[in-house]
């Protein structure tokens, strides 16, 4: 949401009516997923903000109106916000819809309403939002075998390139250690959902393929989710990420890291060469297919054969594979035509990828700032 660092002071009465107009737009796109009884009984509520802070939001059968927090809208992220929207929903669809009247405020026929909606049943009151629910439980456990992972992340910061590199390959290592052997030993673990990068009419080839390599090598499972494009006023698209909240953490830092390498090495390689100008995705997609190919040369750890976890490379989670099946039970894959492309160009990236080594500072672990998209 909107902020003091944002540039020149946004009128206030004019962003709480683009908010309002998202929160309708999202209920919208919730509607029409629903199963088309429901869809068509279920009339659209009246939208409100309150300067309340002892809930983040609220749904009124007298008035039919779903209330949110000025405080929510204005300091969380979307992805949040919208969790909250969903809430609220979930009571209207349980009242109007279910006829839930003899029941509790979260009786079965609401946690049904969840259900269809993809709604978290526990996201009201003071429940602590997404963002702060993906800090807590980040830096909840700690585990030996992340600190090793950590030093070898700082390690990968070394001068020495041939040290940085070996680092930086041997954090992975470790890592596809660590979730393999968590899935193999069937822990309990958390597993939620956030958005990454910003909701977008719009997105090029090079987000597409950096949502697969985050999918092949850090233990998520990305979806380009509908969402409400605040400077637009009208639905997009945007990643979203479903996985433990380390993981969530890790695939968010890596996201944001090649974005600005890919930016910042695309200045350079273009500049003073109108020629170029126009080859910016053949450039980045270059540099994500380098670090890909980088990242499979280092893959050296190949569980014993007959060890339980020899049937996790690549790595499949079944807590995350149901979790994410309920979520989402319809999804469908969307291919892209071949475009052309400059191979100079491409193979230009695919340079500075083979080169490039990821290295996040220790005192950078366990903290959210720069991970998640910032408020809109």
């Amino acid at each position: 949401m909107p902020s003091e660092s944002d540039g020149p002071p946004v009128d206030a009465a004019e962003c709480e009516r683009s908010i309002l107009h998202g929160l309708a737009c999202e209920w919208e796109g919730a509607r029409r997923l629903l199963d088309p009884d429901y869809g068509r009984r279920l009339r659209r509520p009246l939208f409100a903000l309150t300067d309340g802070r002892s809930r983040w939001g609220s749904w009124s059968a007298d008035r039919r109106e779903i209330c949110l927090s000025r405080h929510l809208v204005f300091n969380h992220t979307w992805d949040a916000v919208r969790e909250v929207l969903f809430h609220e929903m979930a009571h209207q669809l349980a009242d109007e819809v279910c006829r839930a009247d003899g029941e509790t405020a979260h009786g079965p026929l609401f946690h049904a309403a969840c259900a269809q909606l993809g709604a978290n049943p526990r996201a009201s009151g003071s429940f602590p939002l997404l963002t702060e629910r993906l800090d807590h439980a980040a830096a909840a456990v700690p585990d030996r075998q992340l600190e090793r992972i950590r030093k070898l992340l700082a390690l990968a910061g070394s001068a020495n390139r041939h040290e940085a590199e070996a680092a930086m390959l041997k954090a992975h290592e470790l890592n596809a250690r660590h979730n393999a052997g968590i899935v193999a030993r069937a822990e309990p673990r958390e597993v939620m959902s956030v958005f990454i990068g910003r909701p977008a009419l719009r997105h090029s080839r090079v987000h597409y393929r950096l949502a697969a390599l985050l999918s092949d090598f850090y233990f998520v499972l990305p979806i380009w989710v509908p969402a409400y494009v605040m400077d637009r006023s009208r639905m997009g698209r945007v990643l979203e990420i479903s996985g433990t909240p380390r993981n969530i953490r890790t695939a968010a830092y890596v996201h944001a890291f090649m974005q600005r390498v890919i930016g910042e090495e695309w200045q350079w390689f273009a500049q003073g060469n109108a020629e170029r100008r126009g080859r910016a995705a053949d450039f980045g997609v270059g540099v994500i297919e380098g670090f890909r190919a980088r990242l499979e040369s280092g893959r050296s750890y190949r569980p014993p054969t007959g060890s339980p976890e020899a049937a996790l490379v690549p790595l499949k989670d079944p807590v995350l594979e149901s979790y994410f099946k309920r979520r989402y039970p319809h999804t469908a894959r969307v291919t892209s035509t071949a475009s052309r492309v400059d191979r100079r160009t491409l193979n230009a990236g695919r340079d500075v990828g083979r080169r490039l080594v990821l290295s996040q500072p220790v005192a950078e672990i366990g903290a959210t700032g720069g991970l998640l998209p910032p408020a809109e």
